[in-house]
C-alpha cells in the first residue's frame, strides 16, 4: 500500500539558481572555527552558522561607515529576516570565509546574501539571506534607508548610484 506524500517531499522542487553562481562577494571575513562551537553530533552545530553571519555582516556595515550614515541617533539596522541552507558538514579544526553582498535595496530595508566556504578552497557549506530593514528603535517602526547610506552600499558593491 503505497501512503500519500507528506511534507517536502509533496511538493516539486523549484528550479533556483544557487547563490554561488554568481561571482563571490567582495566582502569576505575569514571566521575560526572553535571546538566549541562543535555539538555533540561532532560539527559545527547548525545556530553557530547564524552567528558567522552575524559576524560577517557586521564588518560590512563596519566597511560602509554604516554609523556615519545615520540621520537620527536612535536609527538603524535591524536584522528581520534569517535563512541559511546548510550543505556540508564542518567539523574543528577548521576555518570559513564568509561571502557578503548586498542583492537588492528597498525603500527601508536591504537584503543580503552569505556565503559560507572551507577557506581557500570553493566548497560551499552554506549559503543563505538575511532581510535587514532601518528601524527607529525608539517606536519600532521601519523608516526609510538614509540616501547616503544607500550610495555608500551600491559604492562598495561596485554599482552606479542611483
Amino acid at each position: 500500500m503505497d501512503l500519500p506524500l507528506r511534507g517536502a517531499a509533496a511538493f516539486p522542487r523549484a528550479e533556483v539558481v544557487p547563490v554561488s553562481e554568481k561571482p563571490k562577494a567582495r566582502h569576505v571575513d575569514v571566521i575560526p572555527v572553535r571546538w566549541g562551537d562543535m555539538d555533540t553530533m561532532g560539527h559545527v552545530n547548525n545556530a553557530k552558522y547564524f552567528t558567522y553571519c552575524e559576524s560577517a555582516r557586521m564588518s560590512y556595515f563596519a566597511a560602509v561607515r554604516m554609523p556615519e550614515h545615520r540621520e537620527h541617533e536612535r536609527q538603524g539596522p535591524a536584522l528581520a529576516s534569517a535563512t541559511l541552507n546548510f550543505r556540508r558538514q564542518v567539523r574543528h579544526p577548521a576555518e570559513l570565509e564568509v561571502f557578503t553582498r548586498v542583492s537588492e535595496i528597498g525603500r527601508s530595508s536591504f537584503k543580503m546574501e552569505y556565503e559560507l566556504f572551507h577557506r581557500g578552497t570553493d566548497e560551499r557549506v552554506a549559503d543563505g539571506t538575511g532581510v535587514i530593514v532601518w528601524v527607529d528603535y525608539g517606536t519600532g517602526t521601519s523608516n526609510p534607508l538614509p540616501e547616503a547610506l544607500k550610495a555608500a552600499i551600491r559604492e562598495y558593491e561596485g554599482e552606479p548610484s542611483g
